[in-house]
């Protein structure tokens, strides 16, 4: 072998690991959900977006490691741990509050950028808005204080003495104030209410006829990721019931149900996905403040109310964001 191709080859060799390197410099991104991945596209879509304004664009600049936990809350803990042991630089978690209290409790050095609908202070996340501590902060969409805003919706919707069916689940994070909270508005506008349960899918038939025979003619949703997954049997539920039903955000009014009232789910991935990107970039947690998703919409949908012979009133049509016709 000559000389000169003695020295490269040794040379090309010494770049051999150099190269390996590269390939698996690319940063990971752990994305925790307690929701499915089915009904979370145009979330996940919204995320990358966020990624872009901070210059990652996925598969090029970043990888993603997706964990979806299906509603089932238990997986979660599980799923946080697996991510922890792959050495992801953040953790984004969506699909509420239980996703980053799983996070928050798998790791106290690994960034976690949460998207969330309670006070994250409450919660235990974070000890400041402006500059929280420790290893996470986020985006807060506030789905929970709306719930006696969607209740004066229907309120305004139904006849003075139409009984409310509300809608939890017993499990999910934050529901006995959310509906105690709704009980106090409902006692303020002299509405009777009638509380139902549910958490899993077989639940959700025998729940309506529950709320039917209550004498129940409108169903207003407390938020909760289980209730996410199964947006499209409920829609139709409330529909073949022919009960009105308000979600806790547009996506609801958009899959069939009456109206949807609440932040848009969009805008909160997207800054949750900017500030991961910022993170990768070499930002603090504690230097990127807890924000608030701005925009509060009402969404009603015209097709629906024909369907179900209801009579939309005008001062609530002249209300609306958005009507969908």
């Amino acid at each position: 072998m000559r000389r000169r191709e003695f020295f490269a080859l040794v040379g090309g060799a010494a770049a051999w690991p150099v190269a390996v390197c590269a390939q698996h410099a690319m940063p990971v991104i752990g994305f925790l959900s307690s929701r499915s991945q089915a009904e979370s596209a145009h979330l996940v879509g919204a995320f990358r977006e966020g990624l872009l304004g901070a210059g990652y664009v996925e598969n090029q600049h970043v990888r993603i490691e997706y964990r979806w936990a299906d509603a089932q809350f238990d997986r979660l803990p599980r799923l946080a741990s697996d991510l922890v042991g792959r050495q992801v630089a953040v953790i984004a978690t969506a699909g509420n509050t239980v996703s980053a209290l799983a996070a928050k409790a798998a790791t106290p050095t690994i960034p976690i950028v949460f998207v969330i609908g309670d006070d994250p202070i409450k919660v235990g996340l974070v000890d400041s808005l402006r500059r929280p501590s420790g290893n996470a902060t986020g985006v807060t969409v506030l789905f929970g204080p709306l719930g006696p805003k969607r209740l004066e919706v229907l309120h305004e919707l139904l006849p003075k003495e139409a009984i409310i069916g509300v809608l939890m689940n017993p499990s999910g994070p934050g529901a006995r104030a959310a509906t105690t909270d709704l009980e106090d508005a409902a006692r303020g506008i002299g509405r009777r209410l009638v509380v139902r349960t549910a958490s899993r899918a077989e639940d959700l038939e025998p729940t309506f006829r529950a709320f039917r025979d209550d004498g129940a003619t409108g169903i207003l949703l407390i938020d909760d990721p289980f209730f996410g997954t199964q947006r499209g049997p409920i829609a139709i539920l409330a529909e073949n019931f022919r009960m009105p039903l308000i979600g806790s955000q547009r996506d609801w009014a958009v899959i069939g149900a009456l109206m949807g009232y609440g932040p848009d789910l969009r805008d909160g991935y997207r800054q949750c996905g900017n500030y991961a990107g910022q993170i990768l970039r070499g930002t603090k947690p504690a230097d990127l403040p807890v924000v608030q998703a701005p925009r509060i919409a009402l969404v009603i949908n015209l097709k629906t109310a024909k369907a179900l012979g209801v009579i939309v009133p005008p001062t609530l049509l002249a209300r609306a964001d958005e009507v969908i016709e």
